[in-house]
């Protein structure tokens, strides 16, 4: 269709169609133009990339530790569990029927590490 033979109606819807297309283009161009909206955006997106990130590191850890703790089991014999839970019983019980002795080698203890640290800082 040549200029010449386009009528008033089809000028009309010409125009229209341009202002929608102007109006695309302005919509945009005023997105791009929001600074504060895009930084929300990334720090949004920021955001659950480190949360996805501690998760995965949360859940290797996990297993790493329970791959471990299952290793510890299986190389402990039953035997040996068993007489590490038997002195600690026998050690737990002396502990009650002689507190004084306890208290006595704890407060040592304690003596020997402050003057460890207070030596060690000259």
């Amino acid at each position: 269709m040549s200029e010449a033979d386009r009528t008033p109606d089809d000028i009309k819807a010409d125009i229209e169609h341009t202002r929608e297309e102007l109006a695309d283009t302005a919509a945009a161009l005023a997105e791009k133009a929001d600074v504060k909206a895009r930084a929300h955006e990334k720090v949004e997106e920021t955001k659950a990339r480190f949360t996805h990130k501690v998760d995965d590191a949360k859940a290797k850890v996990t297993g790493t530790a329970d791959a471990a703790k299952q290793k510890a089991s299986d190389a402990t014999p039953e035997s040996v569990a068993t007489g590490a839970q038997q002195a600690a019983g026998t050690a737990t019980t002396k502990a009650k029927q002689n507190p004084i002795p306890v208290s006595l080698i704890g407060g040592f203890a304690a003596g020997v590490v402050v003057g460890w640290i207070v030596w060690s800082r000259r």
